[in-house]
């Protein structure tokens, strides 16, 4: 059986965790091919919103502690280096990927498992969906971009918290917060996030372009924003999408954008 399952319709990519027998916990196995369905993803024309979620009833418990320990156990691998080469290739490709990435968080996600679901652009979860930053009680630090994403999202007072505590966050705190942009019942989530992700699908080709101005603009000062953002809107003039938005907008009809760059 798959570690990874994926799915394509509709110009959307649905990518399952697929070990629920150990909640999703990330392994060799299962790093490894996420990587390669991202970079599938990533390149397919025909993909234009991916989402990422688990199978059965946790989103992704984190890493595999067993395979970590047997790797390190077998003189293989640093667990700086396993970072290097098991997560934060996954967490680049996320973050960089010029298409909106929806995290389906249907269950738990907890340690690399909630840097995987905070690095995706948006994020639709089950009402029992918690949180957890459990390195601490492993005597580790918050890894897979945590301490980036959560110090930007909720600030540095609640970042700091929740990763010298490792106590679970529950889903209306990080919905109230904005984590988790949309809440519904566990049965819901899926059939959510694959809607919401086929609606971005027939946008423009500019999401890619809003994706990339947005992060930047997260480590960036305005000087640099200001310009950036300039030259993102040179890029985005240039595409059909723009012209048609202005065409549909003149017919007072709605736009059918293609997604495709101009020259």
């Amino acid at each position: 059986m798959a570690d990874v399952l994926y799915e394509k319709e509709g110009g959307v990519a649905l990518i399952t965790l697929n070990r629920p027998e150990s909640l999703n916990a990330i392994n060799e196995s299962l790093g490894q091919e996420l990587v390669r369905v991202l970079k599938e993803a990533a390149r397919d024309p025909s993909v234009r919103a991916v989402v990422l979620t688990g199978a059965g009833r946790a989103f992704c418990a984190g890493a595999d502690l067993k395979d970590q320990e047997l790797a390190m156990e077998a003189g293989k691998i640093s667990l700086g280096d396993l970072l290097r080469r098991r997560y934060n290739p996954t967490i680049e490709l996320l973050t960089t990927m010029e298409k909106p990435v929806l995290a389906a968080v249907n269950g738990v996600a907890a340690g690399a498992g909630a840097s995987l679901a905070l690095a995706c652009d948006l994020r639709v979860a089950s009402e029992d969906a918690r949180m957890l930053q459990a390195f601490v009680q492993a005597g580790l630090v918050p890894d897979s971009g945590a301490t980036f994403f959560l110090t930007r999202m909720v600030g540095l007072s609640r970042a700091m918290a929740w990763a010298m505590t490792g106590q679970p966050v529950e889903a209306k705190e990080l919905f109230h917060l904005g984590v988790y942009h949309r809440l519904v019942p566990k049965e819901k989530v899926l059939e959510e996030a694959l809607s919401w992700a086929k609606e971005l699908a027939q946008g423009p080709y500019s999401l890619g372009l809003i994706k990339r101005a947005v992060r930047r603009a997260a480590e960036g000062s305005l000087a640099f924003t200001l310009e950036y953002e300039a030259q993102l809107q040179e890029a985005a003039g240039r595409s059909p999408d723009h012209a048609e938005g202005v065409a549909a907008f003149r017919e007072k009809r709605p736009p059918r954008f293609t997604g495709r760059g101009g020259g």
